[in-house]
């Protein structure tokens, strides 16, 4: 019996995930996988070689071969035949931060280490609670956040409030930049299943499904008022049908961690 095969480590989710020709398109859509995605991204745009980018990903030169040149034939299937392309699916899982990248620290690791602006140290009886947060709102789509605020809380009142850059961490570094900050709950709009289990890791309580002013969504949660829900997730690598926030069950999401569909073997 062949052995399973390992996770494929993908630096983050693409900020576009769906592509089509203007007109009518020609047939159904091709599905490019993460991993596929991610060897174009590494071999073609940042010019890795092939045993680099095996590196990078965790696997082993053959294998990223093999990705390759099936992501290189579905993007030429794309080009000539006019069919759209939606990026999904795959055996892979997200970079935790602690990867050397091209043989330099992971930009992931800095940017969780380098808060824009000195952080606010935490009380000894103090709850932080951090929104996801633009423009006084907010944000609806956790892996995407430029921005948390963070809020300090003592005897059911907020003290001290601070709004912080993520520094361009995605998915797979939101959640250890929370728990270097000491947070104890995020409120949020629409979050991934990975996610949800780096929070749940993390130990920190999940409210998501909020909207609207975040002081607001805040306030509310103190009050036992706040309304979210718990089955909110973001639909980026669930369905092929663009990149969309909702309120949909994660059935057949079979993660563990950051792990997409990889089960338990590494």
């Amino acid at each position: 019996m062949p052995s399973p095969s390992r996770c494929r480590r993908i630096c983050d989710e693409p900020a576009y995930d769906s592509f089509a020709p203007c007109g009518t398109a020609a047939g159904a859509p091709i599905s490019l996988t993460l991993d596929e995605y991610e060897s174009i991204r590494l071999i073609d745009l940042e010019k890795r070689t092939h045993a680099q980018c095996a590196e990078q990903m965790g696997v082993s030169r053959t294998t990223v071969t093999e990705i390759y040149e099936r992501a290189r034939h579905k993007l030429a299937d794309c080009l000539v035949n006019g069919r759209p392309l939606q990026i999904t699916g795959g055996h892979y899982r997200l970079c935790d931060g602690t990867a050397r990248c091209g043989g330099v620290p992971c930009r992931k690791s800095a940017a969780a280490r380098t808060p824009t602006a000195p952080i606010r140290t935490k009380g000894a009886n103090s709850m932080r609670i951090a929104v996801t947060y633009e423009n006084g709102n907010v944000f609806q789509h956790f892996g995407h956040t430029a921005s948390f605020k963070l809020y300090d809380v003592e005897n059911s009142a907020v003290t001290a409030a601070q709004v912080i850059s993520t520094n361009g961490s995605g998915h797979g570094a939101l959640a250890g930049l929370l728990a270097a900050q000491q947070v104890d709950a995020l409120i949020c709009g629409g979050i991934g299943g990975g996610a949800r289990s780096a929070l749940a890791e993390a130990g920190i309580q999940l409210y998501p499904g909020a909207s609207g002013s975040a002081d607001a969504q805040v306030e509310a949660l103190l009050a036992g008022s706040l309304a979210y829900d718990p089955n909110t997730v973001c639909s980026h690598h669930d369905h092929g049908e663009g990149h969309t926030c909702g309120h949909h069950h994660e059935g057949g999401h079979t993660c563990g961690g950051h792990d997409h569909g990889c089960g338990h073997h590494g």
